[in-house]
């Protein structure tokens, strides 16, 4: 059986790290993208199953490249999970409207993260 594919949009390398080992580790495969442009560059091309989105970011924020995704017939169906670090529940329920699936807050706990990938992927 072939591994789920996750993209992985965040600008700290220290997050996408942890991040991308977690998802390795549960037999994940792994694509990084620093950045919501990057991401919805490589989204058509790459075809991820789940993508995991950070929302504070240079340039374009999680929100709106979720809103980009959302709009575009070809990824709209594509499940997405932010994991930030905004953890108002006005943020929470401003994600969850932008289209996402689910809503981490950061610092990620790894057992729950592959419990919410799971559910999706």
């Amino acid at each position: 059986m072939q591994a789920k594919t996750v993209m992985v949009v965040e600008d700290s390398a220290t997050d996408l790290h942890f991040l991308s080992g977690v998802l390795a580790s549960g037999g994940y495969h792994v694509i990084a993208a620093h950045s919501g442009e990057e991401a919805l560059e490589k989204m058509k091309a790459e075809r991820p199953d789940l993508v995991l989105m950070d929302v504070v970011m240079p340039g374009m924020s999680g929100f709106q490249t979720v809103r980009h995704l959302a709009r575009d017939e070809s990824t709209r169906g594509i499940p997405v999970i932010f994991c930030t670090s905004k953890h108002q529940e006005s943020d929470r329920v401003w994600g969850m409207r932008q289209g996402a699936r689910d809503y981490l807050v950061k610092p990620i706990n790894a057992q729950q993260l592959l419990e919410r990938v799971g559910a999706f992927a």
